[in-house]
């Protein structure tokens, strides 16, 4: 998990959300008109509003074609559940500032946070707090290839966080011991254009939470962890004092069953699972390739991939072959979409070495495993199962998918399957199984190898797009 705590012990957590409702049920039959004021007002107009910061961890504009276009994040996402639960719309009031939404939500523009927050001795004295749902740890980075700094007394240059973050507030308890440390607030930067001012040489450190900092290594994989500066803190959403206990209660009972039923796992899988593991030059020469072999194959990506994502399509070739169309393996598949001989012949291609051959028999390959999954299960868990097929094949997948139910879990869910895979391997399962032994370990590397490389595909083409926006509009005014 990239985050370091996930509710390890779910018992105890779950009498304590027992008693809270208890205790809040007391308060309400006090004064049920007065704390259930607000949350009736919520109810009354149809919608939930959130306040939420900007951002891949929270909230972004720019969805893609598997989580789905529009709104994404694991904020948002996990925002919109609990409206769901609620019954009502969600509205979300976004900002690049946690002081403007500090102001949110004490003036009731807002009904809650839900953005990363970490839970603080400083904030408890200003507000409350949802149950918390994930931990995460604080990191010092700085720029690979400078001098790595090891602990406070290494820190030589300038450190600049985030105004009235959690990280600011750990700088000073910090500097309490070490009168020595100095830093600069801004609130004029969010964490992401921290890194970019961090990389581009205007600052030599900065402080990232580790959520944070695996989904922006991906895009900027010259940011370096120097060293851990503070341990787990839990995340949660934050609810303003004045609030009615009404809407707290309903956070808590919700966090309750989002815990229970797996709801939270699957999501944290959605947005982190497949990120746990970090490597520079893998990522470094994966984005080298965009720039220098993908623009020869793009076109035909882009002519293949269209029911699918051009973007998702060549991912697969990348993690199949790195974009060589002569790649061969000692199993004998062979090409960019590296395919058997037998599955080029039942996709009506020749050669299997030629490239536009090959992507059109990889895609539409990959299309009948899509098509293979049941109806039921819902994106973006039936693109990674057919991932998983186009590695591994159809029938050892369900072989896998058979063993979560007889164990428990939810064999429509991915995060449930992965882990049983592996489980493939050892005879005392593959055993009783139709279709028998298989390296189930691989399908699991494959499927998360291919969505860091979608990931960080996205956000490079978002990236270029933006660019050729803002040049185009540059241009005219010029004219």
């Amino acid at each position: 998990m990239i985050f370091t705590n996930f509710n390890n012990n779910f018992t105890q957590t779950f009498t304590r959300i027992v008693i809270t409702i208890l205790l809040l049920t007391g308060v309400f039959s006090c004064d049920e008109k007065r704390q259930s004021a607000s949350f009736s007002r919520m109810v009354e107009r149809g919608y939930v509003t959130v306040g939420t910061l900007y951002g891949p961890n929270s909230f972004s504009l720019q969805g893609d074609e598997i989580r789905g276009e529009g709104y994404t994040g694991f904020e948002y996402e996990l925002a919109k559940k609990y409206a769901d639960y609620l019954n009502l719309k969600l509205k979300v009031v976004a900002s690049y500032s946690l002081d403007e939404l500090f102001i949110k939500l004490n003036t009731g523009e807002v009904d809650f946070l839900a953005a990363g927050l970490s839970i603080t001795d400083k904030r408890l004295e200003r507000f409350r707090f949802a149950p918390s749902y994930e931990s995460v740890s604080q990191k010092l980075v700085f720029k690979q290839g400078n001098v790595r700094p090891r602990d406070i007394d290494d820190l030589t240059g300038t450190l600049m966080v985030t105004a009235n973050s959690s990280h600011a507030e750990n700088l000073q308890r910090l500097q309490q011991n070490n009168p020595d440390l100095t830093w600069i607030e801004t609130s004029e930067f969010d964490s992401e254009e921290l890194l970019i001012k961090l990389l581009e040489g205007e600052i030599d450190y900065t402080l990232i939470d580790s959520n944070a900092l695996a989904v922006n290594r991906r895009y900027y994989p010259e940011v370096s962890v120097g060293f851990t500066i503070k341990q787990a803190e839990p995340l949660a959403w934050m609810v303003s004092k004045n609030s009615d206990d009404a809407i707290l209660a309903s956070l808590v009972e919700f966090f309750g069953q989002v815990h229970h039923n797996g709801t939270l796992l699957a999501l944290d899988d959605k947005y982190y699972g497949h990120i746990e593991q970090f490597n520079y030059v893998e990522t470094r020469t994966f984005i080298k390739a965009v720039e220098t072999k993908l623009p020869q194959y793009q076109p035909m990506f882009e002519k293949y991939g269209q029911e699918i994502d051009w973007r998702l399509l060549a991912a697969i070739s990348y993690q199949e072959s790195h974009w060589r169309p002569h790649a061969r393996s000692h199993t004998g598949v062979r090409g960019m979409m590296m395919l058997t001989l037998a599955t080029a012949k039942q996709m009506g291609i020749k050669s299997r070495l030629d490239a536009e051959q090959s992507i059109r028999g990889g895609s539409k390959y990959f299309k009948r495993m899509i098509a293979k999954m049941p109806d039921r299960i819902p994106n973006p868990d039936r693109i990674w199962f057919a991932l998983a097929s186009y590695n591994v094949g159809f029938g050892h997948l369900n072989d896998a998918r058979i063993i979560t139910q007889q164990q428990g879990g939810d064999p429509d869910r991915w995060v449930d399957v992965k882990t049983r895979l592996p489980l493939l391997q050892q005879k005392k399962y593959y055993k009783h199984t139709k279709y028998g032994y298989a390296r189930g370990k691989e399908p699991v590397h494959y499927v998360d190898n291919i969505r860091r490389y979608y990931d960080t595909l996205t956000w490079l083409d978002n990236k270029s797009k933006q660019e050729q926006t803002v040049s185009t509009a540059a241009l005219e005014v010029s004219e």
